[in-house]
């Protein structure tokens, strides 16, 4: 039980709304890189394809005709991929303490303080300590597996971070 009384979230349930969670996001990825991809296409393409006036191939710069598109589109795509993760994750959690993951399998995060409500600071910690535990190698796993030998309150190391506990609730 949660410090509020509420059920603890299984590990079964937390590892479900994870997966339909990255569903979600690989959807939304997919929505953003495909056109980024056409977009590269077009713009990159007739660089790579020139031809002197003589009808001789002309080689096309790596770096300037390539590379640097292809990183200026990688870095739009991760800059928008963090603003609809801080939305998702922030600002969904913030207003309702649920994604979509979470919602589906009925789950709410919750203050480990009975006495306090979810606020944006908490939400915005426990997004930061996802997104943080994730830049290093295994260390998201152990992050989420973190939960099953935690007591008493079976949180990962981000709810630590925040300050926060997964709760079954019946909605």
């Amino acid at each position: 039980m949660s410090p509020g009384g509420q059920p603890l979230a299984s590990f079964a349930d937390r590892l479900l709304a994870v997966l339909i969670d990255g569903a979600v996001f690989m959807v939304l990825g997919m929505v953003l890189a495909v056109p980024a991809v056409i977009v590269f296409l077009v713009v990159v393409l007739p660089d790579l394809v020139r031809v002197a006036p003589d009808g001789t191939a002309i080689e096309p710069d790596f770096l300037h005709d390539l590379l640097l598109p292809f990183l200026w589109i990688e870095l739009a795509i991760v800059v928008i991929s963090l603003v609809i993760g801080y939305v998702y994750y922030v600002e969904m959690m913030f207003k309702t303490g649920q994604t979509f993951g979470k919602r589906s399998m009925k789950l709410r995060v919750v203050p480990l303080d009975p006495a306090r409500t979810l606020d944006r600071r908490a939400a915005a910690k426990r997004y930061l300590g996802q997104q943080g535990v994730s830049l290093v190698p295994g260390l998201g796993y152990l992050d989420g597996l973190w939960q099953l030998w935690d007591k008493p309150w079976q949180q990962c190391l981000h709810d630590k971070f925040a300050g926060t506990v997964v709760v079954k609730v019946s909605e």
